[in-house]
């Protein structure tokens, strides 16, 4: 009877460990995008440069989803940050300079906000209005997006060509002159 039960329970515990697999599996797949099995032009989906970006969906504080893929043909200045980080605070100036310079000329601006470390979204909208932040911003209240490209510091940032390539990696503040270089130096 004993062994019984420890079969029992050693073949529910195997179960679950599998759904957990299974479920991280399936959640992963989601936010990933794939033109086909080789991404696109047969360049990798990866979070690394000379990868294609992996793609995603968020919603604005607004509630409006937006994701990465219906910005092709656009380049990106690709964002994480977070409210009570002193470098992102520092870094949020030059961002919005290099917004307002560079919206027309086919380059989009997005910030992630990584909303699952902030005390309340509150604090969010109250930060972009004193910084006068006029450009989309994201809430990763799951830290699904984070995960997916690694975010391990902030701020982090990802420069992204037209055709959806990563081209460069920042980690840590950046100023808008080493913005404007990478993004003038890509397509």
């Amino acid at each position: 009877m004993k062994n019984i039960r420890n079969m029992l329970v050693g073949v529910f515990l195997t179960g679950l460990v599998v759904w957990g697999v299974y479920d991280h599996l399936r959640e992963q797949n989601e936010l990933k995008f794939h033109d086909n099995a080789n991404g696109i032009n047969g360049i990798e989906t990866g979070i690394q440069a000379g990868k294609i970006a992996p793609n995603f969906e968020l919603a604005s504080l607004d509630n409006e989803e937006m994701s990465l893929t219906e910005l092709k043909g656009k380049r990106v200045l690709l964002n994480f940050w977070a409210t009570w980080c002193p470098p992102c605070r520092a870094e949020m100036p030059h961002i919005e300079k290099f917004h307002e310079e560079y919206k027309d000329q086919n380059v989009v601006v997005i910030g992630i906000n990584l909303s699952y470390t902030e005390d309340s979204i509150e604090d969010v909208s109250t930060f972009l209005r004193k910084y006068n932040v006029t450009f989309p911003i994201l809430k990763d209240d799951k830290a699904r997006v984070a995960d997916l490209f690694a975010i391990h510091s902030y701020p982090t940032t990802y420069m992204i060509d037209s055709s959806g390539v990563i081209r460069q990696k920042f980690q840590g503040a950046i100023t808008y002159d080493t913005m404007k270089t990478a993004m003038d130096s890509m397509n």
